[in-house]
């Protein structure tokens, strides 16, 4: 059953909050079932606005059906959905920009009509779709390439243009399903460039990949997802502040008292140890190792990054499938 504004959300006991203003997404214990198959299964999100939020996790986590949820495409079969402050997102479509995983152009369509084609169907007036058309074409270095059509485009070019239809009727809400997958380095450095850009002008961007690193440089908050739930929604620094930092030591000396200062699961490999660091912070180990006469060659301490913090939470196999997941898969595979 789908909980409606004014009735009683899923596990309370009274009527559904009101709406947040400061927040483009919530989703409070939304599920879809699919043949008997629970696709996902009772997530939370709270996306602000304003924000890019990324939501992270391998092939069939439940990422794609999770975004066609948010976005109305379909419906939850429990929980609750609001996106702009709203129930029932396909009636705002006109506010909302989505590149789906599946990308689809006219291959005879000329680039700066395919962009116009997609503005009109949100509601733009066909003049005005051109005339923006051809600007943006312009704007993101392919204003050259505005009159040839799309099957003569590369493959990073095609995607450009169908993100440009994306965001031509200047949405406040743009939603990508794995906008990364199958672009070269550059092209994916353009992208990474759109996204900040659009969050600089106050457009919310929310994007699902299986690659950490773009999550890691773009995304300050993230939901990881695996298996349909959802085991960790906040910034990336609170994720990756889940596991202390980790000591890379070299010593002169081999073996002495200093030793009884390291962790039992201290790891040593090749010249160097590897390890936690205490909660006491670094003071305690480097009076051990001085007093010690380890003879410090080098010492390092760095933060655990986001891979790190996704094997703790999520688990070493979904980090597994994570890393597993191709760059494309067949139209229609849910990710």
């Amino acid at each position: 059953m789908k909980h409606e504004l004014g009735e009683p959300a899923a596990g309370g006991n009274g009527m559904a909050p009101a709406p947040r203003p400061d927040l483009a997404i919530e989703a409070r214990a939304l599920v879809k079932r699919f043949d008997g198959f629970v696709a996902v299964d009772g997530i939370d999100l709270e996306v602000p606005r304003g924000s890019i939020f990324g939501i992270l996790g391998p092939n069939g986590a439940g990422k794609t059906t999770t975004l066609r949820m948010l976005l109305g495409i379909i419906d939850p079969d429990e929980g609750l959905r609001r996106t702009l402050g709203h129930e029932r997102p396909h009636e705002i479509a006109h506010r909302i920009g989505y590149l789906p995983e599946e990308r689809g152009l006219y291959p005879a369509m000329k680039a700066f009509e395919a962009v116009a084609f997609l503005g009109a169907l949100r509601g733009v007036p066909l003049g005005e779709a051109r005339r923006r058309a051809r600007a943006l074409l312009q704007e993101h270095g392919l204003g050259y390439a505005a009159d040839r059509q799309i099957r003569q485009l590369s493959k990073g070019m095609a995607q450009t243009v169908q993100l440009l239809g994306t965001l031509i009727h200047e949405p406040e809400l743009v939603v990508l399903d794995e906008p990364f997958s199958g672009l070269d380095a550059l092209n994916q450095g353009k992208l990474e460039r759109m996204i900040r850009n659009l969050a600089e002008r106050g457009t919310t961007v929310i994007f699902s990949t299986h690659v950490i690193a773009h999550a890691e440089r773009l995304c300050e908050r993230i939901a990881i997802i695996a298996g349909g739930k959802v085991p960790f929604v906040g910034d990336v620094s609170e994720a990756r502040d889940r596991l202390p930092p980790q000591v890379r030591l070299e010593t002169r000396a081999s073996d002495g008292p200093w030793r009884a200062a390291l962790p039992a699961d201290a790891r040593h490999e090749g010249s160097f140890w590897h390890f936690s660091l205490a909660e006491g912070g670094p003071e305690p180990l480097l009076r051990a190792l001085i007093e010690g006469e380890a003879g410090i060659l080098s010492l390092s301490i760095e933060r655990p990054g986001l891979h790190d913090a996704f094997v703790a939470i999520a688990g070493e196999a979904a980090a597994k499938a994570l890393e597993e997941t191709p760059e494309s898969l067949e139209p229609g595979k849910d990710r």
